[in-house]
């Protein structure tokens, strides 16, 4: 199973302000106990929200808003992805993280190809669902 594990973003973040080193230094063993324990197949801070953007899409018309965006606390400030076997053991990871100061992870399992399927009705769905399966597959063996 994978989730991805959300940081949520914060004023600081927003700022731009890069955490302390001992956080950092911190934040870097927990990575390297994922790599070593084989869970961890991606994990990224995210820049400020200035630097983004929003595409709102309505009909075929696609309306962009560059941001900083004002609510900080539906931002994300970065993620993890982990491959691992149940969700209790992804929050045990995610009890882990070294914060201290009130912040808030958020968990959710991806979704796979095949839970898809039951929304699968043609041929030409049938064919994407199988496209992205091979992709994934690949995506494993690299």
């Amino acid at each position: 199973m994978r989730f991805m594990v959300m940081v949520k973003a914060n004023k600081d973040s927003e700022a731009g302000k890069l955490p302390d080193e001992k956080l950092i230094v911190a934040m870097g063993k927990l990575n390297e106990d994922m790599i070593k324990a084989g869970v961890l197949l991606a994990g990224e801070g995210l820049q400020p929200s200035s630097k983004g953007a929003r595409v709102k899409f309505s009909g075929t018309t696609r309306t962009v808003v560059d941001g900083p965006f004002a609510e900080t606390k539906e931002l994300i400030g970065g993620f993890w992805i982990l491959q691992v076997k149940s969700k209790a053991d992804v929050i045990e990871w995610v009890k882990r993280v070294p914060f201290d100061n009130g912040e808030e992870i958020e968990i959710r399992q991806i979704s796979e190809a095949a839970d898809f399927e039951p929304a699968t009705k043609t041929a030409e769905g049938a064919a994407t669902l199988a496209a992205e399966t091979a992709f994934r597959a690949k995506q494993g063996k690299n």
